[in-house]
Formats: C-alpha cells, sequence, structure tokens
C-alpha cells in the first residue's frame, strides 16, 4: 500500500503496531515513533543520508525494534499545493521504501512543519547547535503526530455515527 490516505495505511496496518514518521532531507532522516495506539508521536533519532538501500535497512531495523508496521512520510508540497524537485524526491523515495520493505507507506503534507519547530525550539531557548540536533526528528514527529491526528479523528468521528 502506497498513497496519501493515512486511513488506508491505519487499515492496512495490525491494530497495536506503531508507525514510523518521516521527514526527508537532503543530508538527514528524521525519524519518529507512535505509541501503540496511535496517538502520541515522539522524536526518535536523526540519520545522515546515505545510500538508499543502507537507509532502508537502517529503518526497516529500527521499525522492527519498536513494532512499527508501516512509514509515513512527509510530502513538501509549495504553498500553492504544487509539487516541486524535493516533493517529487521524497514521492520516489517513499514509493520505492513501500516496495523495497513491503510495507505500508503514506505520504503526508509537511508543509511549514520545519517552520513550525524551529519556532518552538526558539521559543525554548534551544542554542542554534541544539536546533540543529533536533530539529530533523521533531519535523518527523510533527508529520506523523498530524497523520495520527487525522486517524483519531476519523475513528471519533466513525464511534459517534454508531451512536
Amino acid at each position: 500500500m502506497f498513497g496519501e490516505d493515512v486511513l488506508a495505511l491505519d487499515a492496512a496496518t495490525p491494530a497495536g503496531a506503531s508507525l514510523i514518521g518521516v521527514d526527508l532531507g537532503t543530508r538527514t532522516i528524521g525519524l519518529a515513533v507512535s505509541d501503540a495506539r496511535r496517538c502520541i508521536a515522539s522524536p526518535l533519532l536523526t540519520l545522515a543520508r546515505g545510500k538508499f538501500t543502507a537507509d532502508v535497512a537502517r529503518m526497516a531495523e529500527i521499525a522492527q525494534a519498536r513494532g512499527a508496521a508501516g512509514y509515513v512520510v512527509g510530502l513538501p508540497r509549495n504553498m500553492d499545493g504544487s509539487e516541486g524537485p524535493r516533493a517529487q524526491a521524497s514521492r520516489a523515495f517513499a514509493r520505492r521504501l513501500a516496495q523495497v520493505l513491503d510495507v505500508p507507506v503514506a505520504l503526508w503534507d509537511e508543509r511549514l512543519s520545519t517552520c513550525a519547530v524551529e519556532r518552538t525550539l526558539i521559543a525554548a531557548d534551544a542554542s542554534r547547535k541544539r536546533r540543529a540536533e533536533l530539529v530533523d526528528k521533531m519535523a518527523a514527529a510533527y508529520i506523523l503526530q498530524g497523520a495520527l491526528d487525522r486517524i483519531g479523528w476519523a475513528a471519533r468521528a466513525k464511534d459517534d455515527e454508531r451512536g
């Protein structure tokens, strides 16, 4: 399963399995993980990018260790909703990730995620060096949290319909 529907990702993964959030940069990959109930995203770590095969192997190890069954990859769209080269690269990476690992992968619009995280870190008076260390994995958590909120909202709406 590959696409932009996080509800399909949720349905395609077993209950009780966490999800991995991915903020794909040109030099780094920020990773975050959800709890088993898929309510809370937590920053995990930042990987230095290397070759695709090595990056995916490391991501698979981390997912297995965390009991994760799927990935939410940030899609950096332009403010007008169009997709530039970075979005195309993220889309290609996510598609290959789904194929190589044979796991569900969903894309999530990540417009302004890094800006929001930067503002939070500045408000927390983090030094420039500390912000550089944290921004990628925190952006991954921000991306994943957005997807988790969408999944949770859909579940609550479904419960409301049942009465």
